[in-house]
């Protein structure tokens, strides 16, 4: 069953995917499908026997413009240990990321022992090179189905594409994430960046990447689709 979305959060991040396509660029790397990381993934000191939480993602998974105190991933851990949870979340952000790229270093990201939960959060750069939205919803299930495999749970994060991308493509961007969701079975979040998109408050100077407290929100989103999923 599908998830309804507030129409106010729909309006809001119409105008923030315009306003991220005039102020978003992608290097010849990134078009060619290999990324050159300007800042590494932040893989935390492992204890054996931890179960693990991977932040799997873009720009908003990686922290793009924030202290990695301030990043998502990190804040999920500080709320996780404050409520008893035993996890340790790696953050597996990079920025500029497609579902293509996050498909390619899936396997690797995935290799980490004790892996209970896999937060997918990818489609957004997809949308702003105008990616065909079959190709992404291929990309990403083979993501989810590669974590499956693995006895992974996911959590996918959805996103929503304006009217300015023509009806037609709105329709099947907007379809995909929980058409996947349904289909393989896996928690679906609608709009990780609900109550935070467009608030000029909170995000940073470009519109477009929420700043430490619109990350705090973004947060408190994943963390409410995320805690049916855990165990003590």
């Amino acid at each position: 069953m599908r998830h309804i979305i507030r129409i106010t959060a729909f309006i809001s991040f119409s105008f923030l995917i315009m306003a991220s396509s005039s102020c978003t660029s992608i290097s010849p790397q990134q078009q060619a499908g290999t990324y050159d990381v300007n800042r590494p993934l932040v893989y935390p000191e492992q204890r054996a026997n931890s179960l693990k939480i991977i932040a799997f993602g873009d720009s908003l998974t990686a922290g793009f413009g924030l202290a990695e105190s301030e990043s998502y991933p990190y804040l999920l851990q500080e709320r996780l240990r404050s409520e008893g949870y035993n996890y340790e979340v790696i953050n597996a952000g990079v920025s500029g990321d497609t579902s293509l790229g996050g498909l390619e270093r899936a396997d690797w990201v995935l290799e980490s022992e004790n892996v209970e939960i896999l937060i997918l959060e990818l489609g957004a750069n997809d949308l702003l090179r105008g990616m065909p939205v079959d190709r992404m919803k291929s990309n990403l299930g083979k993501i989810i189905e590669k974590a499956k495999a693995r006895n992974v749970k996911v959590l996918l994060c959805g996103m929503l594409a304006p009217p300015a991308m023509g009806a037609d493509y709105q329709r099947d961007y907007q379809n995909a994430f929980p058409d996947l969701a349904e289909e393989h079975g896996v928690a679906y979040l609608p709009f990780l960046l609900e109550n935070v998109a467009m608030q000029r408050q909170l995000n940073q100077a470009d519109g477009i990447h929420p700043n430490a407290e619109g990350t705090r929100i973004m947060t408190e989103n994943i963390y409410r689709e995320l805690q049916p999923m855990l165990s003590k």
